[in-house]
C-alpha cells in the first residue's frame, strides 16, 4: 500500500527530505503564540529591555 506523494512533492524527493517537508508543514500548521508582548512594545519605544526589573542591575 504505497500512497502518491502531494502534487508539491517533487518526483526526485528522498525520504529524508520528504521527512523534513512533512515536518516543516506539521510545524506550521501548529497554533502560533500571540505576538505583540510587553518586550516587543517595549522594543518598539525604545525602552531598555532591564529597566522593568531594575534590582536585576549591578
Amino acid at each position: 500500500m504505497t500512497t502518491a506523494p502531494p502534487p508539491e512533492a517533487p518526483l526526485d524527493e528522498t525520504p529524508i527530505q520528504r521527512a523534513l517537508r512533512l515536518k516543516q508543514a506539521a510545524l506550521d500548521a501548529r497554533p502560533k503564540p500571540p505576538r505583540g508582548g510587553k518586550f516587543q512594545r517595549q522594543q518598539a519605544a525604545g525602552i531598555a529591555a532591564g529597566n522593568s526589573k531594575p534590582w536585576m542591575t549591578r
